[in-house]
Order: C-alpha cells, then structure tokens, then sequence
C-alpha cells in the first residue's frame, strides 16, 4: 500500500503571487519534510489555480485545486494544467480537461462552499477532508449514492496539517498513471487522524468557514456558494 496525502498547499497565504512564488520552494520543503514524518510516501501538491513542478522529501504526485464556477475540484496526474481562472471553468469542462490530460477529478470538501456534488459529470472520486470531520458520514453517503471512490485530503496549508486524512492507494508501481488509474478503480481508502492539535485546528475551521456562510448540510436546502472561490480564501 501507498500513503499519499491528496490535497495539499505550499503556501499559507494567498494572493500576493510573486511573494508566494518565491516562498513555494521553502513551502514545499516544510510540506513534504512534514509528510516524512508522518509516514506518508507521497503528497499531492495542489495549489489554487496553478500547478508548479517541485520535489522534496517524499514523492510529489502533480495537482492544482481548480475553483470551478460551482466550487473547488482536484485534478491530480501525470499532467495538470499549468494555471487556470477561478470562476471561469464549469465543471464539466474541468472534468474533461483533467481526463485529457491523464489526470483524476475529484470533488473537494464537497460540503464547503461548493455544489459540485450536484453536477453530474464524470467525477473519479470524492474527498473526505481533513478540515470537516463533521461531513466525513455526509461524503460517505454522497459517494455511495454516486458510487464513487472515497480518498482522503489534508487540506494542508501549514506543515503542521500535513497527513492529519490521506488515501492507501493499492499499486505497485506508484506512478502519477498508476495512481490515477487505482483511483479511477476504487484502489483507494481514505484515513482520518485525529489528534490534539487536528482537534483545536477543526474547531478554528468550523468557526471561520461557518460564519462566512460556506458550510452545507445535506438534510436542509444548499445555500449555493456565492460568489465564485477566489485566490483570497482558503
């Protein structure tokens, strides 16, 4: 089995491109050392909206975290795009686009400021994310529904986040291919680790994303996402 943390961030911050490109190799560096320590083989490195080749301590598997006009989806492969508009893609089109590149699409925090999960497109898998325990039974419904793969994401935008939910990939061979095909065939489990630190952490998210209006429940009417997910939120 193959440890990889699916959703992770090399910067903090947001906005402010070129302080953050310059801090990227630093973030990375702090990411995948993390990583290491948590025993996990690999991170997806899926930034907002731009996608920039890096290696570090542990396997960096390619990603960018797309915000599509309906909210935000993974697309983790062999070849992601390079940068793209938040606000401007369907999901639709993000999906197929992912797919033409070789690439996996995966719903993200599908109950956070997104109603992804009620477009009907060829998604390979759906998120279980490390900042909503609270939505882990509610995603498990979704995807049962949908009959699609759970994996697991951190979410991470500090190292100290890094590993705290990722997937077991089922694969030998842990290539970008190899891996996006054991998604695509339900080769996956998603993990939870929740600790001290993860706990005080989910207690700051619930509050935040909470009073911006972004969480969802799926018993009661969807409030929508708002305005399309910009560079300036987490």
């Amino acid at each position: 089995m193959y440890a990889i943390d699916l959703h992770s961030h090399t910067r903090f911050f947001h906005g402010h491109r070129a302080l953050g490109d310059a801090f990227d190799p630093i973030g990375v560096r702090l990411l995948t050392k993390a990583a290491a320590m948590r025993g996990l083989d690999a991170v997806a490195t899926t930034n907002h909206d731009y996608y920039t080749p890096f290696s570090g301590s542990v396997d960096i598997l390619p990603g960018i975290e797309v915000s599509s006009s309906q909210g935000h989806i993974l697309v983790v492969g062999p070849n992601p795009p390079t940068e793209t508009t938040p606000g401007e893609l369907t999901p639709e089109v993000v999906v197929d686009i992912a797919h033409s590149r070789g690439c996996a699409a995966i719903i993200a925090h599908p109950y956070r400021n997104s109603t992804v999960r009620d477009v009907k497109a060829d998604f390979d898998a759906i998120e279980i994310n490390g900042k909503h325990p609270r939505t882990h039974e509610w995603v498990r419904r979704l995807a049962r529904k949908r009959d699609l793969p759970l994996v697991g994401g951190s979410d991470a935008h500090y190292p100290v986040e890094v590993g705290r939910a990722y997937t077991t990939v089922d694969v030998e061979n842990p290539t970008p291919e190899n891996i996006v095909e054991a998604i695509r065939d339900g080769r996956v489990e998603p993990h939870v680790s929740i600790n001290f630190i993860n706990r005080l952490a989910h207690r700051g998210y619930k509050l935040t994303h909470g009073h911006k209006g972004w969480m969802s429940n799926p018993d009661t009417s969807s409030p929508g996402i708002g305005e399309p997910p910009q560079e300036s939120e987490s």
